[in-house]
């Protein structure tokens, strides 16, 4: 089944609350609903803490294990995992250079902050903070990062300027009690 473009914007958005096989069930149905393009203009879609965390616990590659997530405020989610990059970059069929691999290799503890905005069918993630094994990387440091490690790993990501959320959904609203997903035309 093809999710939602939005889906991977969703994903390291996984609950702090334990799931259940039920969350699943009612994110996959939730999924299946807002892709149909059977839900009229305007129907607002929400995805619980709880179902995100479910989502995330089935949809997770190699590598990456314990995501976490605290929405602080309107739009802005801090999403936390342990992280293996070197097993993460196999899953995903490019394996890090020696460089990276000795940077990087073992499991780490990554946390980022991002807001995320969006309207008229396109959202903005914007990167706040991320810090790997506890240091913050900002400036060239993160540019190299997202370069060199988040862009090979998933080139679909799309970070600091707009992308389209799919077919049928016109905005995604993060709050705190939950993500809204707005259908549009």
């Amino acid at each position: 089944m093809t999710l939602p473009r939005c889906s991977w914007v969703l994903l390291p958005l996984a609950g702090l609350l334990a799931s259940t096989p039920a969350d699943y069930q009612a994110v996959q149905r939730k999924f299946d609903s807002i892709q149909s393009g059977r839900l009229r203009p305007g129907v607002r879609v929400e995805l619980t803490a709880a179902e995100l965390n479910a989502y995330a616990e089935h949809n997770l590659p190699a590598g990456v294990r314990d995501p976490r997530l605290q929405i602080t405020g309107p739009g802005i989610a801090t999403g936390s995992a342990v992280v293996d990059f070197n097993k993460l970059g196999q899953a995903t069929g490019h394996p890090p250079g020696f460089l990276m691999s000795m940077l990087l290799g073992g499991e780490k503890p990554v946390r980022v902050t991002a807001r995320i905005q969006s309207s008229g069918g396109e959202a903005i993630v914007d990167l706040q903070s991320v810090q790997v094994s506890g240091l913050e990387v900002s400036g060239p440091a993160l540019d190299f990062l997202i370069r060199n490690v988040l862009l090979p790993l998933f080139p679909d990501a799309v970070v600091g300027r707009p992308f389209e959320l799919g077919r049928h959904i016109s905005a995604l609203d993060v709050q705190p009690r939950a993500v809204g997903v707005v259908i549009g035309r």
